[in-house]
């Protein structure tokens, strides 16, 4: 284990390598340049769009790229599989896990149509397999096309784990699988989040706390299983209330 405050000593591609490792993950040449790359796209588009808090290349790479990866602790990613990404923003957690993982298609699901232009203009400059959606998962879950889908669907998105129940569990198939990055209060959100389980079709959730590289931070990957289907009332929309709030 590295030492909390080590930095990469004005290499981000350093820090990123190193942390990467630590992770089980060893990065090609081509890896890190698409890496390098996606940094300079975020600082430059990041004044425009609002992409991220964060302007320091090295905390770039440990907040985002670094958990990013995380959730490759929580499951397996079967090779040639789909993966979705809910409410990806400015790309995370799918672009770096499509950027180490090549041979699985990322589909990336953001509602904002700036976002989802910048990370089409992301796909296309790294030249990752990825696919987005612009849309509301509340609108897209319902198309037939989408709906139970996935083997996995992944999420970084601020929102209670309710919430992120409702919005990523209908496009995963039965048998599926739903990761979810979380903090601290991981346990009291699956606590929270039971009658949800229940109710859309979710398994006895697994918690699995992973270490942050670099940080005193010890994230939670979140992995519920889809056992049963999702009724065809979820996710809400908007203006349509449910017989059966979560």
């Amino acid at each position: 284990m590295l030492h909390a405050d080590f930095r990469g000593e004005g290499d981000p591609l350093a820090l990123l390598r190193r942390g990467a490792y630590e992770l089980g993950i060893s990065l090609l040449p081509d890896q890190e340049a698409q890496f390098q790359r996606y940094i300079e796209l975020l600082l430059t588009w990041n004044p425009r769009l609002g992409l991220t808090a964060q302007t320091d290349p090295e905390e770039i790479v440990i907040h985002h790229f670094l958990d990013s990866l995380l959730v490759l602790k929580g499951t397996d990613f079967p090779s040639g599989s789909e993966v979705l990404d809910v409410g990806s923003g400015a790309g995370f957690p799918g672009v770096p896990l499509a950027i180490v993982r090549p041979d699985i298609q990322v589909i990336l699901l953001e509602a904002s149509r700036r976002r989802a232009a910048f990370l089409e203009r992301l796909a296309w400059t790294l030249k990752v397999p990825l696919q987005v959606i612009w849309g509301r998962a509340e609108d897209i879950a319902h198309n037939l096309n989408w709906r139970e889908r996935f083997p996995r669907v992944v999420s970084r998105a601020v929102a209670p784990l309710r919430v992120l129940l409702e919005f990523c569990l209908p496009f995963v198939e039965v048998g599926g699988i739903g990761v979810f990055l979380k903090g601290k209060r991981a346990d009291e959100e699956i606590r929270g989040a039971r009658r949800a389980l229940q109710i859309l079709g979710g398994g006895p959730p697994l918690s699995i706390p992973v270490a942050l590289p670099f940080t005193d931070l010890v994230r939670v990957v979140v992995v519920v299983p889809k056992v049963t289907s999702t009724p065809t009332g979820y996710p809400r929309r908007p203006g349509i209330p449910s017989r059966r709030p979560l």
